[in-house]
């Protein structure tokens, strides 16, 4: 790595959103504590982190959340009726997955004010420094890790990464879409990045999968940000002002592997039949049990 690129030891994670699709379930539990198999959403996503080498996990939580920070926390009545009770793969399990002491930091986004919002809440626990940023409702299925090829790539290029993806020419009107200088490169300079862009007018149809490298001069765009689409401040519009600037090189690296959007019931089912049939000693037999069902 060349000295000039700092290390990426910190991630955020934008866990405030209500979770309306998924009512009465979100009402009194947070969407990023529903689990595909056994395991919540967001432990999941941190997983990949950590996979990468991040140390420092940084949650922008909301109202009725707290139960994210309990799950990120040791429980010494459970880990201690486990011990009793000879329990000890399962207890192995919790300390595995447990943070260490001053791993994690939590902080409010007080009010619904967009993804780009919920990033500059974090602006004084990253400090000046590069970060990841991973939203949890996009699970990325791979045998390498989403992040870990990003950071790969950012040792060699340094500057801003963005996950991208191919999808239906027909459908990039749903997404951020970036345009890059050759769309079937594995890491590939961008050129352009749309929001939403109107039918006909993408310049690729490589969407932003959201897994992303960012630099810390985003918090002073995103801090003046005025709001864009849906009167949220949108992340993608700060991305933009600091590519044009052409101060930092801007490149997409592209995934290879399944995504799963478990804001939607349709990617959470999915996701949880892809996860557990890749587990040992559940594939097998859910696969048996399918065929039944279908």
């Amino acid at each position: 790595m060349s000295r000039s690129i700092k290390r990426i030891r910190k991630a955020v994670f934008p866990v405030a959103g209500l979770g309306t699709r998924f009512l009465p379930a979100t009402k009194a539990m947070p969407k990023e504590m529903l689990t595909v198999v056994d395991r919540p959403v967001i432990q999941h996503v941190v997983d990949e982190a950590r996979a990468a080498g991040i140390e420092h996990f940084i949650f922008i939580t909301g109202r009725n959340k707290g139960v994210i920070e309990d799950h990120f926390d040791s429980q010494f009545e459970l880990e201690r009726t486990l011990a009793e009770r000879g329990k000890n793969s399962e207890l192995a399990i919790l300390t595995r997955d447990l943070p260490g002491a001053g791993q994690t930091s939590f902080t409010r986004q007080q009010a619904p004010l967009g993804l780009g919002h919920a990033v500059w809440c974090a602006r004084d626990i990253v400090g000046d420094e590069p970060f990841a940023l991973l939203l949890p409702d996009m699970l990325h299925h791979a045998k390498m890790p989403c992040l870990a090829d990003m950071m790969a790539a950012y040792q060699e290029h340094g500057g801003n990464l963005v996950a991208v993806a191919p999808v239906p020419e027909d459908q990039t009107h749903q997404y951020g879409i970036v345009g890059v200088t050759d769309p079937k490169a594995k890491v590939s300079a961008i050129t352009k990045m749309v929001e939403k862009p109107p039918r006909g007018t993408a310049p690729s149809n490589l969407h932003i999968t959201g897994r992303y490298i960012l630099q810390p001069e985003i918090f002073g765009l995103l801090a003046n940000q005025e709001r864009g689409a849906g009167g949220e401040i949108q992340l993608t519009d700060s991305m933009i002002q600091l590519m044009e600037a052409k101060t930092q090189p801007f490149h997409a690296v592209r995934f290879d592997g399944d995504i799963y959007d478990c804001g939607s019931k349709i990617g959470f089912l999915t996701a949880n039949v892809a996860y557990a049939l890749a587990r040992d000693g559940l594939g097998v037999e859910l696969r048996s049990e399918l065929k039944k069902l279908l």
